[in-house]
């Protein structure tokens, strides 16, 4: 994959349109990623995914690994072809969960040995490890492996991790570059700014990291229990530094508030499971603000989850219905509040590049804030 895979088309202010092109087709962006944390947006298919409007999804490298492994995945042909999703993909590094399993890892700068959360057996990430595993996965985009700490970190600890973080990033990079050569294929590394909530750290990590020439660039270490003006400050100073040309991928983040906030920083990349996630424990999004459906409230609610939505599930049931199947632990209801929520934030999307487009993002921003409620959260 060339090193220029991504299309400017559209500025408003900062905010921006563009595509991305893998060699599984393109997206535009700015683009939602649903996770697929095993191969599969749980409670939805393939066909569910296309119909929301989705062009790119995102696994997970640390789940994948475990089960079915990779040698399952490269001889079925690769991440897309095994789970039918013939668009493009985009595998994470892992990290973020081995670091979250803080019990059951240990790190060094060598890497990260882990035990599996299946079966307590012990592995070992390591930056080239991370690389291989990937590549033979067969994601369209792959991340660097990064040191994501926990929040609160005091200084020192969060100092550590961008240090790590810099020096996986060239080992990583460096490995990639191998087995790119090696196999001729298409694969395309991103790399990963750290900093916890720290000014210096966030401008010293972006300057390391844009030092190394990656084809794109994620902020990671967001959203993990900071306030939101802490993480909208670390954004802007990172966005400053990442290169104008290129992808910039939040890492993470999901409310659809933060969505339009980073959008209008020039951020083109978002993946979250709240959607889907959310949607399985009776709380869906709404162009109204979340709706908590499970609540007793809507026992007798013929209106559809959200009256200003034309998703297939809003044009065929109602809250009352809904609310009935999640009481009864029946999948269904998870099945079509999932496929909502998901198309939600797909059109989310869709309007947000479509305002960019005719220049009035900000506008759209304010209009769409002022109907949307985060009171029942």
């Amino acid at each position: 994959m060339s090193d220029h895979i991504y299309t400017l088309k559209n500025n408003d202010n900062k905010a921006r349109s563009g595509k991305v092109v893998t060699s599984h087709g393109k997206f535009q962006t700015p683009a939602f990623m649903p996770v697929g944390t095993t191969g599969a947006v749980k409670a939805l298919i393939s066909s569910d995914l296309e119909e929301c409007g989705a062009e790119i999804i995102l696994g997970n490298t640390y789940h994948l690994y475990l089960r079915p492994g990779i040698e399952v995945i490269k001889e079925m042909g690769g991440l897309a072809k095994f789970t039918g999703w013939n668009k493009p993909t985009l595998t994470d590094s892992g990290g973020y969960q081995v670091f979250s399993l803080q019990d059951i890892s240990k790190i060094s700068d060598e890497g990260v040995k882990f035990q599996s959360h299946h079966d307590g057996s012990y592995h070992m990430f390591t930056p080239e490890k991370i690389i291989e595993v990937q590549h033979a996965i067969g994601a369209d985009i792959i991340m660097a492996f990064d040191q994501c700490v926990p929040y609160p970190a005091d200084k020192n600890t969060a100092k550590a991790g961008v240090d790590r973080t810099f020096q996986w990033a060239k080992q990583c990079l460096t490995r990639h570059d191998e087995l790119s050569a090696e196999k001729n294929n298409d694969i395309c590394l991103f790399g990963i700014v750290q900093g916890s909530v720290y000014r210096d750290l966030r401008i010293q990590s972006s300057e390391q990291i844009v030092s190394l020439d990656f084809p794109g660039y994620a902020i990671g270490g967001l959203s993990v229990g900071e306030s939101k003006e802490e993480m909208e400050e670390m954004l802007g100073y990172s966005i400053e530094i990442l290169p104008r040309d290129k992808p910039r991928y939040l890492m993470g983040v999901g409310y659809p508030e933060d969505l339009l906030m980073a959008v209008s920083y020039g951020i083109d990349m978002f993946d979250c499971v709240l959607p889907t996630r959310n949607a399985r424990t009776g709380y869906v999004f709404t162009s109204e603000g979340p709706l908590i459906y499970r609540n007793a409230d809507y026992i007798k609610d013929e209106r559809p989850l959200d009256p200003n939505c034309d998703c297939k599930v809003c044009k065929r049931y109602s809250r009352s219905y809904i609310r009935h199947l999640y009481n009864q632990s029946e999948i269904t209801g998870m099945v079509l509040a999932s496929y909502h929520s998901t198309y939600f934030f797909q059109n989310l999307m869709k309007n947000i590049r479509k305002s960019i487009e005719e220049n009035h993002f900000d506008q759209f921003r304010n209009n769409f804030l002022s109907s949307y409620s985060t009171n029942n959260r």
